[in-house]
This record gives C-alpha cells, sequence and structure tokens, in this order.
C-alpha cells in the first residue's frame, strides 16, 4: 500500500504520527510519510491515520 499526506491541507496537528508513528512524522510543521510502501502489518494503522485526519490530507491506496 502506498500512503501520500497533502502538504497543502495538513495543518501539522501531529495525530498521524502519534496513531502510526512507523509511517508519519512531521517535519517542518506538515507530516510526511517516511516509508515508500507501507508494510502489511501497518496498513491498518495507516488506514486509521488518514480516517483520523481532521483536514483529511492522507489518502491510502
Amino acid at each position: 500500500m502506498k500512503t501520500t499526506v497533502d502538504q497543502d491541507l495538513c495543518t501539522g496537528c501531529g495525530l498521524c504520527e502519534s496513531t502510526c508513528p512507523e509511517v508519519f512524522e512531521l517535519k517542518d510543521d506538515v507530516a510526511t510519510v517516511k516509508v515508500d510502501t507501507v508494510p502489511k502489518d501497518l496498513e491498518e494503522a495507516c488506514r486509521q491515520a488518514a480516517e483520523d485526519c481532521p483536514v483529511e490530507a492522507i489518502s491510502c491506496e
């Protein structure tokens, strides 16, 4: 699975990093994706982070 963060929408709240720190981290007050492909065992947490994002800046494919 691939995931992306829309840098223009992200508010840097840090919720994604709290939910799935293996995939997301904050850099310069915006979330970034640390991995090219989300490992299978982290897909559920990654989807949860996308669902919880208050500005819907995360997409998972």
